[in-house]
């Protein structure tokens, strides 16, 4: 390792030498890790320094160097931070699938497609990057993260969190009330602050050894350990063109800075300002555009030779075609120098160079007017729908803004903003939203455009506040919206409300309000929109009707996915658990094709969830990777949704003890949402129910369970109390509360009517068997092993196994044993450890001995790697492995060399028959077998 303590570096950085010695250990350990770095701190504090020595040494080892730098007056711009990196990689493009390649050149406009896959694009980028660490390592560095282009920093961030296994690091750095991914986990972030007194001392005697004793002083107080305070206000005062005033000390170090950068240009000839004045207000970096419009600008022809005080001052630097701002106090400092005037004639001259493009013209445009403009707003907006068309969504609202502040007419203008909020509902940016809802709400709006701003009311929560008044609204919007035949409007609307109705139960009367709008807007009984309407408000009272409709839709929903989501939605909510399942892998296997995460994961936890009623326990199946892409995403309710899978599965496999800190997570998550999610406490209480009844804790797990049946609890949940009706029995039993349960059997029979559900009969046929008197007990056993869960092994093995213990208890030993056997040898081959451990005690309390569980290798997989070794074994590529579950091909390739010798295998070939085992087939057989009803 190059010891920052030995070599030239400690003479040029003074005072990093524990910053230098971690980030030279990242570089020098890449073959073991990489990782993504993030150095925080104020403007100034030294960042951009740290991270240029990191290069020094990266080079010095044979890395592979790439670097891109955010600035505040393109953060408009799609991917403009993105293309700075790649442009070095951009010759190898053409080795990429042509999905990947041709979203990524879509994304630079260097393609013939305009339409692009953000999530491709991403793929891309990582694996450009993951080829070209196989030659060398790679380091990239993105400078002033928080000013780069959401787009860009999008991509960044899908990298950085899959580049573990690559020798590749990521370094950034930004300032620390912006961090700009908003998952923590995406960076290891170290908070840099200023020097300590001595190296300040060291650094300033260095740089300016002829300031007096009383200047050197005064410049070591207001820089405060700010190496980029301490070195330019030692210049500024030794040049003479900065004098201290009684008001420095009470003006932020960066106003400070951008004063004194501010005083070094004041000099320079008019020609240099010019080209200073459009450089502080580009958002590109090509010299020559710069040139052209400060041309424009002065009135006669410049040349680089013209402008060279520009870059011997360092408040420009060029390589080649391309330039910078020195640093972006220095383009604050300009642009806040500059009068109006001066900056509107800098943009309107840019608006004239940058023609041949016309959405960075139109933009410049824009800013070159003192007032507004619709043709510039209508212009703007086009440039939005273009930007929307390339995957930049949050490009897109920047536009959209843009153009409502150019809006002449107040309710365009209202309008414009809205749609603006909407592509940040997309994006997850809550406080954005906040921000327009705000504006919007005191102005003047067409009666549509009230029902998107109420749409936007709480939709972060996806619904979870459920406030009687919040959803009456929804549902008088929806009138509204349906008086005016704005069908979809209408719809849109009631589906939010319906969603609520799910996350926290606003009551009788409301529930059947939005069922009375919903069946006022003319639209098919079929229509996927309104069966879920029915299906998240009235499950129980609505379910025959849904059920109905839904057997007229095939699985595919026609090849419309977002069809084919509703209709698993609304199977899901009626205990329609096949066909949810068959529904929801439709829209799974598209949302995957098309790199849409956020609808991905959200499909992925309603499947997981229909998996485990149905009792497959697969974690790898749906549940592992919704929470990946939930976390990913930012959407913290599916991702509490799939934790609560996860931690459930868990269970029900190896059992735990002390609570599981997914669960807690999950609960945490629940508790803060408004009015907490009762729909995620009561999967909560699921789950701790199933571990304590694996455990045979029935006192505790009775207590879990029957928090879920309480109405003044925050768990109870009307839908869910019917599919925790037969775990609440089983503890029931154990515990001497079978009345106690009778009487809930009894509610739930009153709630689900005539009429139940496959899921709610499974849960009914064996919950009467379980609580039944001795006298009529048998034939309820016999029932509910033949009946709706005949052809599901979890649901059978579970009745399996009470009958053979309630045989046992009625002095019937031998009869006992096969049941118990059956049920023993199922839960082994499901994988549900703890459930046949069950079995097993209650056939040595027969007298039989001698069983030892099934040795499964797929156990000792990781959800992902199980899910590659599916893949793998069907026969896709590492590449098309990679592409379905957003990884580099060579990530795959590690997975695989990984689970070889835990499958006992030693080539690909033999991965078709590895997953394969008994207890993966047996977990597959409730979805192969039986009828979808």
């Amino acid at each position: 390792m190059l010891d920052p303590m030995n070599t030239v570096t400690r003479q040029r950085l003074v005072g990093r030498d524990d910053e230098l010695r971690s980030l030279f250990g990242h570089l020098d350990g890449v073959g073991f890790r990489g990782r993504a770095i993030g150095l925080l701190g104020e403007p100034g504090v030294g960042k951009s320094a740290l991270q240029a020595e990191a290069v020094e040494h990266a080079r010095s080892l044979g890395f592979a160097v790439l670097t891109a730098r955010g600035s505040q007056s393109e953060t408009h711009l799609p991917f403009a931070g993105l293309h700075q990196v790649l442009r070095p990689l951009l010759p190898r493009v053409d080795r990429l699938p042509t999905t990947q390649r041709d979203a990524l050149l879509a994304c630079f406009a260097m393609g013939d497609s305009t339409e692009i896959n953000p999530f491709f694009t991403f793929l891309a980028v990582l694996e450009l990057l993951v080829d070209a660490a196989r030659q060398t390592p790679v380091l990239v560095c993105l400078d002033d993260l928080h000013w780069m282009d959401q787009p860009s920093i999008d991509a960044f961030a899908f990298v950085t969190r899959r580049i573990a296994s690559e020798r590749i690091i990521v370094l950034c750095t930004s300032r620390p009330e912006a961090l700009p991914f908003a998952d923590a986990h995406t960076v290891e972030w170290t908070e840099l602050n200023g020097i300590d007194e001595t190296a300040s001392a060291a650094l300033l005697d260095a740089r300016a050894p002829h300031l007096s004793s009383t200047l050197r002083d005064r410049v070591l107080w207001q820089a405060r350990g700010n190496p980029l305070a301490l070195l330019e206000f030692a210049a500024a005062l030794e040049s003479g063109r900065y004098a201290w005033t009684e008001f420095d000390e009470d003006l932020p170090m960066t106003t400070r800075l951008e004063q004194a950068f501010a005083a070094r240009a004041e000099h320079l000839a008019p020609a240099v300002r010019a080209v200073l004045t459009v450089a502080a207000v580009d958002d590109g970096d090509d010299i020559n555009d710069v040139l052209a419009a400060a041309q424009i600008l002065h009135g006669s022809p410049l040349d680089r030779a013209l402008v060279q005080p520009a870059f011997e001052h360092g408040l420009l630097t060029v390589v080649g075609e391309r330039y910078r701002v020195a640093h972006p106090l220095v383009g604050s400092a300009l642009r806040q120098a500059m009068p109006p005037a001066t900056r509107q004639q800098a943009h309107a001259a840019l608006a004239r160079v940058l023609a041949p493009h016309p959405d960075r013209a139109v933009w410049h445009r824009s800013f070159s007017l003192s007032g507004r403009n619709e043709q510039i707003a209508a212009e703007l907006e086009q440039a939005a729908d273009n930007a929307q068309r390339r995957g930049a969504v949050a490009s897109a609202a920047a536009w959209l803004e843009r153009a409502a502040a150019l809006s002449p007419d107040p309710q365009s203008r209202a309008a414009r903003l809205l749609s603006a909020a909407e592509l940040g509902y997309q994006l997850g940016r809550f406080s954005q939203v906040e921000q327009i809802k705000a504006q919007v709400t005191g102005m003047t709006l067409r009666q549509r455009d009230r029902s998107r701003l109420t749409w936007l009311e709480g939709v972060f929560h996806d619904g979870s506040t459920g406030e009687p008044a919040e959803v009456r609204h929804l549902v008088g919007m929806a009138q509204h919206a349906t008086d005016a035949q704005d069908v979809d409007l209408a719809m849109q609307l009631l589906v939010g409300a319906a969603r609520r109705v799910w996350w926290r139960d606003p009551g009788e009367t409301v529930r059947h309000e939005i069922v009375q709008a919903a069946q006022q807007v003319s639209v098919p009984a079929h229509d996927p929109r309104l069966l879920a309407i029915y299906a998240l408000s009235e499950s129980h009272e609505q379910g025959p009707t849904v059920i109905e409709q839904l057997t007229r839709w095939p699985a595919d929903a026609g090849g419309r996915p977002d069809l084919a989501g509703l209709l698993g939605i609304a199977a899901f909510c009626t205990g329609d658990f096949r066909r949810a399942v068959a529904f929801l892998s439709t829209p799974v296997q598209e949302l995957r094709a098309q790199g849409r995460m956020s609808l991905l994961a959200e499909a992925l936890a309603i499947r997981a969830w229909a998996e485990i009623y149905l009792g497959t326990f697969d974690v790898a199946s749906s549940a592992d990777e919704a929470m990946r892409l939930a976390d990913e995403t930012g959407q913290s309710l599916w991702a509490a949704t799939a934790r609560i899978a996860v931690a459930l599965i868990d269970a029900v496999g190896r059992g735990w003890d002390a609570g599981h800190d997914l669960l807690s997570e999950a609960e945490h998550v629940a508790l803060r949402t408004p009015n907490a999610a009762s729909s995620l406490l009561a999967g909560v209480q699921l789950a701790r129910g199933i571990a304590e009844l694996g455990a045979n804790r029935h006192d505790q797990a009775y207590g879990e369970l029957r928090r879920v049946y309480t109405p003044a609890d925050p768990a109870f949940q009307r839908v869910q109390q019917v599919w925790t009706l037969s775990y609440l029995a089983d503890a029931a039993v154990r515990t001497g509360r079978r009345a106690e349960a009778r009487s809930v059997l009894t509610s739930v029979e009153d709630l689900v009517g005539a009429s139940p559900s496959t899921g709610s009969t499974i849960a009914l046929e064996y919950s009467r068997a379980v609580l039944a008197d001795p006298a009529s007990a048998e034939s309820l056993f016999r029932t509910a092993m033949e009946g709706a869960g005949r052809r599901l092994p979890w649901h059978r093995a579970r009745a399996e196994l009470a009958y053979g213990s309630w045989l046992r208890r009625q002095r019937r030993v031998v009869d006992s044993r096969e049941p118990l056997r059956a049920a023993r040898a199922t839960f082994d081959a499901l994988g549900a450890r703890t459930w046949a451990q069950r079995a097993d005690q209650e056939l040595r309390a027969t007298g039989e001995r001698g069983w030892q569980p099934t040795s499964n290798p797929r156990e000792l997989l990781s959800p992902q790697e199980a899910q590659i070794a599916e893949l793998a074994a069907q026969g896709l590529s590492n590449r098309e492995i990679g592409q379905r579950l957003f990884l580099s091909h060579r990530t795959v390739s590690s997975h695989l060399y990984r689970m070889f010798p835990k499958l006992g295998i030693v080539s690909r070939n033999q991965l078709a028959a590895a997953p394969n085992n008994p207890g993966n087939q047996a977990r597959r057989d409730h979805l192969q077998s039986g009828d979808a009803s």
